[in-house]
Parts: C-alpha cells; structure tokens; sequence
C-alpha cells in the first residue's frame, strides 16, 4: 500500500490527509517516535494540570498516552475528518475528558491565551514543505495562531526533524516576537540504536518556544540548545550558532546511520565535547577489520588510550590502529584518546560515560544488550601532568607535560597544540623522581582533594632531566650519522664542530654537547619561546661550546655562507618543523631543501663533513623531488628509515669516495660507541649505535 506522496507539497493538502487516514485506517501513525521515546522530553516541559492543544494530531497514540498519565485537559485538532472522527470513536468512553475537533491551525476557533502547551508532533516539518512564497505564508499564519492561543509563560512544544529551513523559520520566527528559544535533542533508546532499520537517518528534535510578556524597546534574544534529555541546557549567543550546533548532531548521527549500515567507510575520526564547556573530551577513531570471522563476541570492542600515550604509533597513526584492531580481534574497534585539560576520576568513570554513546557507533549484526569489553593497557588510565602551558607569537599555543611511560618511567614532552599527536620534543626524568611522582600519586588516592587543587609536581623544572638519555628515534639516528665522520678517537679528542638549526626541547644539541667533549654547537632557533622552555624545563643550558642564536636558519647560513671570513662545519643538522601543514612535508619547511640554499649549506661544510636531515615528508612524489635535489647537490646521500613513524634520517656527504659500505659502517659506529661506553662518561646502555645504521640504505 502506497502511502507517501507524489510530492512533498501534498504534505499541506486537506485531501491527502483524509486520504491517507483512509487508506491506514485504524492503525496508529507515530511520526518521529512514540510516547515511550518521547516522554522524558515531554515531561520535561509539561505538567498534568497544564491545558494542552495537540495542533495536528492524525491518530496518534501520544494523546491518549499523556491522558493515562495524568494530562488530562488537552484538545486535538487536525483538518482531516475521517481521522477525528476516528479518534472520536475511539476515545468517547475510555477518556470522556478528552475533544477531538475538525480545525484548521492557520484559522483556530479558540479565544486568546486559551492554552498553556501548544504540542506539535511533525505538524510544522509536514507543512513546511519548501520556501515557496505561499508555503512560508501560510507557516506564519500557522505560527501567528500558535502565538495567539497561547498564555504568557506557555510553551510551543514542536516535535521536529530541524532540517535547516524548518529550524530557520521557527528559530527566526519566535526570536522576533521576544520568546525564548531552546532546542532539545530527544536521546535514542538503546533499542533504537541497535534495531534492524533505525527510522530516521536524521535526530529528532523538540523545539521549546516559550511565550515572555512583550517589552517595549527590547531586542533581548535567547536561545539555548540541550544535547540530552538530562542535560545541562548550553547558552548561545545567536541563532546562526544555535543552527550550527544542530547542524553539527545531525552529522553526528547521519555518520552513526553510515557506521551501522556498513563497515569499512576509511578512516573515521570524531570528537566528544564536555557538555557543559564545549571542549574537546574524547577523540575516538573508528576501525573495522573485516577479516576478523564473525562471532557473537568479535562484534565490537572500545580501547581507551592511557592517557600521554596517544602520540604513539599503535595509536596515533591510522596503520598503528589497524594494527591494534586486527591483533584485538574484533571486528570494529573503537579507539578513545583521553584530552589533556579534562579530569578523568579513572577507568570506571569513563566507561559510564562513554557506553552509551559508542552504542550509537556499533556495527550492523551485533546482538541486543550484548555487553560491550572496555579494552587498554593494563587497566589503567595513564598519567598526564601539565606543567606549563603558554602561547607562542611563531609556534602557536603549547604545553610542556609529564607522561607515564610502559616501564612507570616518567617523561617530559614538548606538544603543540595545532599537532596534538606530535611530540617535539622529549626527555626521560631522572628515576628518583619518576618514583618520587609514583609515591605522589598512590597519596593523592588515599586522601580527599578538593577538586579545584593543583596536581603535584613531580620536580622542579629544569634539574630533573636525565641527560644521558635521548627519546626520540629520529635523534638516535642522527646521533649515529656521526660514524660516518669515520674516525670515532677524532671525535672525543679534536674539536668538531656542528651546526644545529631547530632547537625545540635541546635534548639533540645537548646530548652531543655532553657527550663529545671537544665539539662546539651553534644553535639557531627562530622561536625565543622555544628557548626559554629548553632551558626552564629541559635542562637546556649555554656555555663556552654551545651557544643558541635567535634567527630564522635560513638567514642565518644564508649569512654565513656570504660572509668575507666563512665558517665551517664539519657536522650540519636539520631538525625544523613547518608551520603550515598543507605543504605535505611538514619537516623541514620546503625552503630548506631548495636547491640554491643547500649550495649555501654545501658552502659551509667542511669536505669530510656530514649533513644530516629529519625528513618528515607523506606526499611520495614531493619526496622524490627532494630525494633528487639532495642528491644533484650533495652526491652521497643515505636514508635510514624510522620504524613505525613517518621520519626518515638523510645523511648527505660531498664525494661518493667517502661510501661506507654497511659491513664497515657498522663497525665505525661499534668502535665509536666503545668510545662512548668509557667509565665515567654516562652512556645509556639501551642505545646501541649501530643498531641505529643497519637499515641504512645509499640512494
């Protein structure tokens, strides 16, 4: 039976209706949902003494479902008379209270003020079909009479879609007459959410129109959205952010509508805000694996990253996740990183927070109230402590922040903010003090703290660093280019001399400034900021053979190699970052590998010198660009990859007869790290040098 119209203007005709309530005959129509769905919403903002007006009422059961529970004063109208004769029948004995009246809402029979609630379920999405001229005429005289029948203080209470002109219309409408305007999404049961064909693609909406006394002169405007049916109602500051707000959950659940329906839609990322300030909560990340066989308990699983752990590969790089998920063995995983600058009161909490609203996310074929496993690493949330956080004029907003690693080590990490999930620097704190914060920590759970108190600091700034540790792989590599100077007895005893240009956390020029005790670094860094957190939280410090010059690096060798009396280096390094992310390659800035300034870097470095390049580049053809500009200027050039990270380390001579083989490669950088192992000199053990060169390839 064909029940829909040709079109969607027969949604406004007379004739359709009664044609409609023909063809169904007796058989409730439920737009939108149910008493059952609605309810929480509806008693939200009606009381049983309240007299009601249900405009549009078709023969719905909501009427005599709020009747059975006490809202006993209401009066349906509807233009179509085989359904309120109908409803007549239906209701006569069981609710005599209770009129059902043939009545057209855009010309109502009833006196001024005569209602409290005006309730409209689907009336004003079925009547504002488009914006025609004639169409929007006629909503007006709609909600011109709404207006009129209504008492000060009662409440238009609409049922709707919000589809953009329908949330336009009456948003724009109602904040003209001075009345306040609060839309509220109606939350999905959780039966809703798992059924075999969810009703709607789009959230159901309650439009709460509330009728203030006209003030003469007055142009206040109120307008409020509540995302759950016991939530907070948030204030906004005008109607376009009110309709961007909506806009912003109907994505939300069309994106829930597309995850259900089918698996495998790429790389699905999305935010959950705090309700109450907006900000940023949980970034979850979806993952399917259709590999994964189907059975009753591989359906679905949500992994919540300990907190400082987000940046890591398994984590924080979509192939990391796809990893995880195949290995976990369930069909979609859900990935939850937790957001620095929210309290989290541990794994419990979350997992009462979240569990409903990843149901909305579960795949098609999972069965009902099937518990769902909260998955991490050894059951704990993490540890993150902040420790300052500031704006930069050239880098943006950042935070310094202490993390708990695997091993209950503590580390330091350097973050901005514009690339959450890229550490830019980090360094290890020294083991007293990681255990000195455990201690901390294990107190502050036996006693109460009052919510608004600092967390304590696991030490003092800058004296806490251990300095004979490098974090970054990136790092560890470069420090291992420097076998390719050939001689390792040449390297602690005769002066070398290096340029470093990008100094972030100084954990790189610091490490070689310890530990090769003739070598003398110049610095540059364009951030002045950049140098006071070095030096305030990472131990960074200058001296007779490290200094740190404040310049942008491309003036700086530019200068160099045009100066009269011209330096050289038998090392040059490049460890920079872009601030544009568009670019494709964002380290270094492309600038730095134009061909005309790598003549300039060539000019500075000595002929058995080594210029060694972080190279942070996803775009392949660029990459290949720059692979072939390194090489047209410097004719050895080696690539040594980074596991499980976009890093690859370049290391650039000047004459293809200074080619290391791999065999003797390794063995200059065993003889070199023997060197380094001497007593006394503080060498970590876990760093193997030629570990670090073994996949080292010639291009």
């Amino acid at each position: 039976m064909n029940l829909l119209p040709k079109s969607s203007k027969e949604f406004g005709s007379v004739d359709y209706w009664e044609k409609f309530f023909q063809q169904r005959g007796k058989k409730a129509f439920e737009w939108y949902g149910t008493y059952l769905e609605l309810c929480g919403v509806l008693h939200k903002y009606m009381k049983p003494r309240e007299k009601v007006l249900v405009i549009g009422c078709g023969n719905s059961e909501l009427s005599e479902q709020l009747y059975d529970v006490g809202y006993e004063d209401i009066v349906n109208i509807d233009i179509s008379e085989v359904v309120i004769k109908q409803m007549k029948e239906r209701n006569a004995s069981r609710r005599p209270q209770m009129s059902f009246l043939k009545m057209d809402m855009t010309q109502m029979e009833f006196p001024d003020a005569s209602f409290q609630v005006v309730l409209d379920k689907g009336t004003l999405d079925a009547v504002l079909t488009d914006e025609e001229e004639k169409t929007l005429q006629q909503v007006d005289r709609m909600l011109a009479e709404v207006g009129r029948v209504l008492q000060v203080g009662g409440r238009y209470l609409c049922i709707s879609l919000a589809q953009a002109h329908v949330l336009k219309k009456a948003v724009g409408h109602f904040s003209r007459e001075g009345w306040m305007v609060r839309v509220h999404q109606v939350a999905s049961s959780q039966d809703q959410v798992l059924e075999a064909e969810p009703r709607f693609s789009l959230p159901v909406f309650a439009f709460i129109m509330t009728k203030f006394r006209p003030v003469p002169g007055s142009a206040l405007q109120i307008f409020e959205l509540c995302a759950q049916e016991q939530g907070k109602p948030v204030r906004l500051e005008s109607a376009e952010q009110l309709a961007e707000a909506v806009r912003e959950r109907q994505q939300y659940a069309w994106l829930c509508s597309q995850l259900y329906r089918k698996a495998g839609l790429g790389s699905v990322s999305l935010d959950l805000c705090n309700g109450d300030t907006g900000e940023p909560r949980y970034t979850l990340h979806v993952v399917d694996s259709p590999t994964v066989k189907p059975s009753r308990d591989s359906h679905f699983a949500i992994f919540i990253i300990p907190q400082g752990r987000e940046t890591e590969w398994l984590f924080g790089m979509e192939e990391g996740r796809k990893q995880l998920a195949a290995s976990a063995g369930f069909r979609r995983l859900i990935t939850v990183a937790l957001h620095r600058g929210q309290q989290y009161e541990g794994m419990d909490s979350i997992q009462a927070e979240l569990s409903a609203r990843v149901m909305e996310l579960a795949p098609a074929g999972m069965p009902a109230r099937q518990q769902v496993p909260f998955l991490s690493v050894g059951g704990d949330i993490g540890v993150r402590t902040v420790q300052h956080q500031d704006c930069s004029p050239l880098s943006g907003d950042y935070v310094v922040e202490d993390v708990q690693g695997d091993d209950k080590r503590y580390f330091r990490r350097l973050i901005f903010l514009s690339n959450r999930n890229v550490v830019q620097s980090e360094a290890r704190l020294l083991k007293d003090v990681s255990h000195r914060a455990q201690k901390k920590r294990k107190k502050d759970k036996k006693k109460q703290r009052p919510a608004d108190a600092p967390e304590d600091r696991p030490a003092a700034p800058g004296q806490c660093i251990d300095r004979s540790y490098l974090c970054c792989e990136h790092h560890k590599a470069m420090i291992a280019g420097l076998a390719l100077l050939r001689n390792p007895e040449l390297l602690l005893e005769t002066p070398l001399a290096l340029l470093v240009v990008g100094l972030g956390g100084g954990s790189l020029p610091l490490f070689v400034h310890d530990h090769f005790p003739k070598s003398c670094i110049d610095a540059v860094e364009i951030d002045p900021s950049m140098l006071e957190v070095a030096t305030r939280w990472f131990g960074f410090s200058q001296s007779d053979r490290m200094k740190v010059h404040i310049a942008d690096g491309l003036d700086y060798i530019t200068s160099l190699a045009g100066g009269e009396v011209r330096p050289h280096y038998d090392v040059i390094m490049f460890d920079v970052d872009s601030k544009d992310p568009t670019l494709g390659m964002s380290c270094p800035p492309p600038a730095f590998v134009d061909q005309p300034f790598l003549q300039k870097v060539k000019s500075i470095l000595t002929p058995e010198g080594v210029f060694i390049l972080n190279l942070v580049c996803r775009d392949l053809g660029l990459k290949d660009s720059v692979l072939a500009g390194l090489k047209a200027v410097f004719p050895l050039l080696y690539v040594r990859r980074i596991e499980g990270e976009v890093n690859e380390i370049l290391f650039c001579q000047l004459h293809p007869e200074q080619t290391l083989a791999t065999p003797e490669l390794l063995e200059v950088a065993e003889a070199l790290e023997q060197t380094l192992r001497r007593p006394g000199r503080g060498w970590d053990d876990t760093y193997v040098l030629s570990d670090m060169l073994k996949t080292v390839k010639i291009v």
